[in-house]
C-alpha cells in the first residue's frame, strides 16, 4: 500500500485555510485520543461489513528528506536563526519553505503551508531568475495542497532553469500520476531515472510501474533504492514503500519484514507503524494490530487512519467501539466542510462505508474534478454505488482498472457492484480476484467478499 503516497508520509488533509483546518485537526485529535482511551474497557459485539480503510498507501506528493519530527524542527529553527543574520539568503528561503511543507506533510498539520508560501515568495523577490530551487519547492507545495496542474506548471519551470533538479523531476512525476496521466508519468520518471538516479526518482518509477500492472518491475526498482539507502531515514522510507508494494500482492510476510527493517532504522515511522499494523490485522494478529493502529491514530487521527482502526475493532467483535472511530471521522467531515476544508478521497471511502451516501459521492465527485487517477475513479464507483447508482458505478469502476492496476479493493468494489447489477459470472470472477490477491485487504471488506461470492455460488 502506498499512499501516496507515503510519504511514504500518510496524507494531510487539505485547507482551503491553516485556521480552520488547524481547528479541524485539533478537534479530530482530541476525540480520537478520548475514542482510544475510553474504548479500553469495552466489551464485543456484533460486527458489519464495510471497506474504507482498505486503500493503498501512496507516495507523498514530494519528498525532499525523510526527517523525524525533532530533527526536522532543528533543521528548521536552525535555518531560521541564519535568515535572521543573512536576510537575503535567496536558497536558504527556498529550503525553508520546502522544510515547513514536509513538516506539515508527516505532522498532518497544514498551518506550515503559509510560510511555506511566504518563504519560497521571499525566495523568489530576492532572486527573480534562475531559482530552480525555490520553483521546484513551490511545486511541492502546490503538490501537497492537491494543486496537480499548479505543481505541474512550476515543476516545469524549474526544469526549464535546471533539467537536473531531482525535487522538480520528482514532483513532475507526481504531478502526472495524480492529474491520471500514466503514460506521461512513466515517460517522465523514466526520463528522471536517467538524468538523476536515487531515491526520489526510484521510489516514483516503482509506484508508476505497479499502476501499470508491473509489481514485479516496481520490485526490482525498490530494490535498486534499497541498495542505494544509506541513512537511517532512506531505508526508512524505500523499506515502508516495499512493505507497502509486498501487501498489496497479499505477501504478508514480506511485507512485515520490510515494515521491521524501517521500524528498526526509524523507530515510531509512522508509515511502517500503520503498515505493520494492517497486515497483522489481516493475518489474524488482531492485538498487535490493533495497538499499532492506536498508536497511528493518536498522533495521525484522519479518516483513513481512522476507519482502519474502527474495522480492525470490528473484525475483534467490538462494534461500539468501533462506531467510536467513525463517529470522529463523521465529526471530521462535518468540520471540514463547514469551515471550508476540501474532504478527500479516503473522506469519500470513507463515509461510503461509515457515513452519508450523499456525502460520499459529494466528496467522490469533487476530488474526480480535481483529479482523475485510477484511486479516485475507484472511490467514486463505490460511493455511486452507495448511493444506488450501480450503472454509472461500473462505468467508473472499469476506468478504475484501465492502466492495469490490481488492487484487491479495487476487485472487491466492481464484483460488489456487478452483483447488484445481475452480472453474476463477472461478479465472482472479480469477488475471487480480491481474495486471491490479497485476502485481507479490509478485515470488514474481506469478510463481505467472502459472503457475497458465497451468495454467488463461488467457493470460497
Amino acid at each position: 500500500m502506498r499512499k501516496a503516497a507515503v510519504t511514504m508520509a500518510l496524507r494531510p488533509f487539505l485547507p482551503h485555510t491553516a485556521r480552520t483546518a488547524a481547528v479541524v485537526f485539533a478537534l479530530a485529535a482530541g476525540l480520537t485520543a478520548t475514542s482510544v482511551v475510553i474504548g479500553a474497557s469495552d466489551g464485543p459485539g456484533a460486527s458489519g461489513g464495510g471497506q474504507g480503510a482498505a486503500r493503498a498507501l501512496r507516495p507523498a506528493a514530494a519528498r525532499y528528506e525523510q526527517l523525524s519530527g525533532d530533527g526536522l524542527a532543528r533543521q528548521i529553527g536552525a535555518m531560521q536563526t541564519h535568515l535572521r543574520g543573512e536576510p537575503k539568503d535567496a536558497e536558504s528561503w527556498a529550503g525553508l519553505g520546502s522544510a515547513y511543507v514536509e513538516q506539515a506533510r508527516s505532522s498532518g498539520d497544514p498551518t506550515r503551508y503559509p510560510q511555506a508560501e511566504q518563504a519560497f515568495a521571499r525566495s523568489l523577490s530576492l532572486q527573480p531568475r534562475d531559482n530552480d530551487v525555490a520553483l521546484a519547492g513551490r511545486a511541492s507545495l502546490a503538490a501537497a495542497r492537491h494543486d496537480f496542474r499548479g505543481a505541474l506548471r512550476d515543476a516545469d519551470r524549474a526544469l526549464k532553469v535546471n533539467s537536473y533538479s531531482q525535487g522538480a523531476l520528482a514532483v513532475r512525476v507526481d504531478a502526472l500520476v495524480e492529474l491520471g496521466r500514466y503514460q506521461d508519468a512513466y515517460t517522465a520518471a523514466k526520463k528522471a531515472d536517467s538524468l538523476r538516479p536515487g531515491i526520489p526518482v526510484f521510489t516514483r518509477l516503482g509506484y508508476v510501474l505497479e499502476l501499470r500492472g508491473d509489481p514485479a518491475g516496481a520490485r526490482r526498482v525498490l530494490l535498486r533504492a534499497q541498495d542505494s539507502a544509506t541513512s537511517p531515514s532512506d531505508i526508512a522510507y524505500v523499506s515502508t514503500a516495499l512493505g507497502q508494494l509486498a501487501w498489496n500482492q497479499g505477501e504478508y510476510s514480506a511485507a512485515r519484514r520490510a515494515y521491521a527493517t524501517a521500524l528498526r532504522a526509524v523507530p515510531g515511522y509512522l508509515p511502517a507503524l500503520e503498515g505493520r499494523g494492517r497486515t497483522s490485522v489481516a493475518d489474524g494478529r488482531q492485538m498487535s494490530g490493533i495497538r499499532d493502529l492506536e498508536a497511528v491514530v493518536r498522533r495521525y487521527p484522519l479518516p483513513a487512519e481512522l476507519a482502519a482502526l474502527g474495522e480492525a475493532y470490528e473484525a475483534r467483535g467490538d462494534r461500539s467501539l468501533a462506531r467510536r472511530q467513525y463517529a470522529v471521522v463523521d465529526t471530521w467531515i462535518t468540520l471540514a466542510r463547514a469551515n471550508g476544508v476540501a474532504t478527500d478521497l479516503d473522506s469519500a471511502l470513507v463515509a461510503a462505508d461509515h457515513g452519508e451516501a450523499k456525502e460520499a459521492l459529494k466528496a467522490a465527485r469533487a476530488e474526480w474534478e480535481r483529479r482523475r487517477t485510477v484511486h479516485t475513479a475507484d472511490a467514486l464507483a463505490w460511493a455511486l454505488h452507495r448511493d444506488g447508482e450501480d450503472g454509472k458505478a461500473l462505468e467508473y469502476a472499469e476506468r478504475a482498472a484501465g492502466p492495469g492496476y490490481r488492487n484487491a479493493a479495487f476487485l472487491y468494489h466492481r464484483g460488489v457492484i456487478e452483483k447488484s447489477l445481475g452480472e453474476d459470472k463477472s461478479a465472482r470472477r472479480h469477488l475471487k480476484a480480491a481474495l486471491d490477491l490479497n485476502p485481507g485487504f479490509s478485515p470488514t471488506g474481506a469478510r463481505a467478499a467472502k459472503a457475497a461470492l458465497k451468495a454467488l455460488g463461488g467457493a470460497r
